[in-house]
């Protein structure tokens, strides 16, 4: 009997651990697996970010390995299915591992929010959620 192939999540927001959608959380429950970042930048949506890849800035986060469970879990949490708000769509990266240098770490789902979205929203410059800075 073979087991299912694992899947890689990079959490960049409010599904990092200790945030208020804490992917720990979920069930079934997800293995931590390491600190990241991708190429990209963050927008402050108010309650949440939302991460636009590419370029040459960096954001940071967690990756997770994942059942198929798990995975549809986040695609109803991020609204790209059954009922698609198109706020979000689902990628898939490559991420790079904290500590490793230039190394490449595992190919990663991230779900990137719609350009559409981002009139209006502050960049958090530091490329990381939690190193926000609240709008004055």
């Amino acid at each position: 009997m073979t087991t299912p192939a694992t899947r890689h999540v990079f959490v960049y927001g409010t599904l990092r651990r200790g945030e208020v959608r804490d992917i720990t959380r979920l069930q079934p429950a997800p293995v931590f697996v390491g600190m990241a970042s991708v190429a990209g930048r963050l927008y402050d949506l108010g309650s949440y970010p939302g991460l636009l890849l590419g370029g040459a800035n960096r954001v940071t986060g967690e990756i997770y390995a994942i059942s198929a469970e798990l995975e549809r879990l986040l695609d109803e949490i991020e609204e790209v299915w059954p009922l698609q708000t198109g706020e979000y769509r689902k990628r898939e990266v490559e991420v790079q591992r904290e500590g490793a240098g230039s190394a490449a770490g595992p190919v990663c789902l991230v779900y990137e929010i719609d350009a559409s979205r981002l009139a209006g929203c502050p960049v958090i410059t530091s490329g990381d959620w939690r190193l926000r800075t609240p709008a004055s």
